[in-house]
């Protein structure tokens, strides 16, 4: 008698349709066994019974080895005589290997679930905004003067600032403020918000697909970060409906996480590739304008009127050990750190002004580089170990004992730290261009020269601060007119509010830079 609902059936009567109908006309729903069997996944079922197979190798290990021992009434000697003789013996060793053999077996099943899966980025594409998005700093404060809220002091303060930034002579601005240099009112809505948003991602996503010659179909794990701007339906929902993803892609909207959100996507990616053997992943880094311009008076908050420009990148990123062959970068190492302390949390705070209308905007704290430095030497305090010689952990490790005898026993003079030379382990750096200030304070305290602070400057002057994004249009200058070679190593250092600095050791694979980047090299 059949039964109603869900039933299974075997392989050889399964048709072609769910469905089957008896005589009653009752329609009863049809599983086939093949058909469930495909829908299993069985390497992660493998690997989740790996553990379980292991304590049960090691069982028999030990079983095996306490027979031994009892056959010889405990002699150690004795055992070792016998164990000796079996590999000077003529026989096949796989004959008489015994518990050896379950000892292999141990360390080998050891190996599979404790190894790293390795993280490769295939390829990057950053946004090349549009020449009727550029505009020079004498058009920039033609803008900001067409508001009609700011003070002649607030002006010559944002002109100053402009000056002193870093940013070249043309930076992009969304077209929701750009029209103001025809007469019209900024854009501040949400639909001219997304737009931005639509333009920058897909442009950069779209060529990253192309780039690598990515099927959309293909992705599975999909990380978008925006700080300011967190539409419903999310970003990841645009990108999704417009290139066709598959229904079921993991997909995360980052927000609220600052300039150093680009690394924290990419960690996150890191811990699914994880659990996802064989799949490919798509991070888009990018930051949005439109609602973001800051229309009070009080200097905090203006300093973003002077810094922030639009830009975004987008990754893909792999976990097949087939993409090792194409692959661009690997990722060697990722730190992240979270810094706590009094005045950390307020560096970049997003709220309203204390004027009577309550503007809202975010106030930049005049102690962002002082704690952007504390931040980072926690930070590096981390990475030191992985990327760093021998020879100079040791002298990092001398003298950091030296201040501590000197501590203790009150001695007098100051003792300087030992700040570690990381050229030693590191080719190239990428710094986040948060601003002029925040690279000259980098270079001055890595004592680094001026090549290596070459492609934070160049991203600056070139883009502006484009948040999250900056770390990889440095990357691009590196990759395309830096002359960077297989096997070195590239250092990513980004830091956002609350406040946290972030770093990535990445390990050149292949470099082949593109014909269209290298026309841009005397801009």
């Amino acid at each position: 008698m059949a039964s109603k609902g869900l039933s299974r059936v075997s392989s050889i009567n399964s048709e072609l349709n769910d469905f089957t109908e008896t005589k009653e006309g009752e329609k009863i729903y049809n599983v086939s066994k093949s058909r469930l069997m495909s829908l299993i996944n069985w390497v992660h079922v493998f690997r989740t019974y790996l553990p379980l197979l292991w304590y049960f190798v090691i069982g028999v290990l030990l079983v095996q080895i306490f027979i031994l021992l009892y056959t010889h009434r405990f002699d150690i000697k004795s055992l070792y005589a016998v164990e000796i003789a079996v590999f000077e013996s003529n026989k096949p060793l796989v004959v008489d290997l015994g518990w050896k053999t379950m000892a292999i077996l141990a360390l080998v099943i050891w190996y599979i679930t404790r190894r790293e899966q390795p993280v490769y980025l295939i390829d990057f594409s950053t946004f090349e905004p549009p020449e009727d998005w550029k505009v020079t700093p004498d058009q920039l404060m033609q803008i900001m003067r067409f508001q009609n809220c700011f003070t002649e002091e607030s002006v010559e303060f944002l002109d100053r600032m402009l000056k002193q930034s870093g940013c070249g002579p043309r930076t992009a601005w969304p077209p929701g403020t750009v029209q103001c240099l025809e007469g019209k009112p900024a854009d501040t809505t949400a639909e001219a918000a997304r737009k931005e948003s639509e333009i920058v991602i897909f442009d950069c996503v779209e060529s990253v697909l192309k780039k690598t010659k990515t099927n959309p179909k293909d992705i599975d794990v999909l990380v978008i970060n925006c700080s300011l701007f967190s539409p419903t339906p999310s970003l990841c929902s645009m990108v999704i409906n417009h290139f066709g993803l598959r229904s079921d892609v993991s997909s995360y909207n980052l927000s609220g996480m600052g300039c150093s959100a680009g690394l924290i996507s990419i960690e996150l990616v890191k811990n699914m590739l994880a659990a996802k053997p064989n799949a490919i992943a798509l991070v888009v880094s990018t930051e949005n304008l439109t609602q973001n311009l800051y229309l009070g008076n009080e200097r905090g908050f203006l300093l973003q009127n002077t810094l922030f420009r639009c830009g975004g990148a987008a990754m893909i990123l792999s976990n097949k050990w087939t993409d090792a062959l194409r692959a661009k970068l690997k990722l060697l190492h990722l730190v992240r750190t979270q810094y706590v302390s009094d005045d950390s949390f307020g560096c970049v705070y997003e709220t309203e002004d204390n004027s009577a209308k309550k503007i809202r905007g975010v106030r930049l704290s005049k102690d962002i580089v002082k704690v952007a430095g504390r931040a980072m030497e926690k930070n590096f305090t981390t990475l030191g170990p992985y990327v760093l010689p021998m020879s100079e952990q040791l002298k990092t490790g001398f003298w950091m004992l030296v201040r501590f005898i000197a501590k203790k026993i009150a001695y007098q003079n100051k003792i300087n730290p030992y700040i570690p030379d990381f050229k030693r382990g590191i080719d190239h750096f990428c710094i986040h261009a948060g601003g002029r200030g925040v690279i000259d304070g980098i270079e001055k305290n890595l004592q680094l020269t001026s090549r290596h602070v070459e492609a934070s400057r160049y991203a600056l002057f070139t883009y502006g601060n484009t948040s999250s994004s900056s770390i990889w249009y440095e990357m691009d200058y590196i990759c395309s007119r830096m002359d960077l070679r297989r096997g070195q190593r590239v250092l990513q250092v980004a830091f956002g509010s609350g406040f946290k600095c972030n770093s990535a050791v990445w390990l050149c694979m292949n470099n082949k830079p593109s014909g269209k980047k290298n026309l841009k090299k005397d801009q």
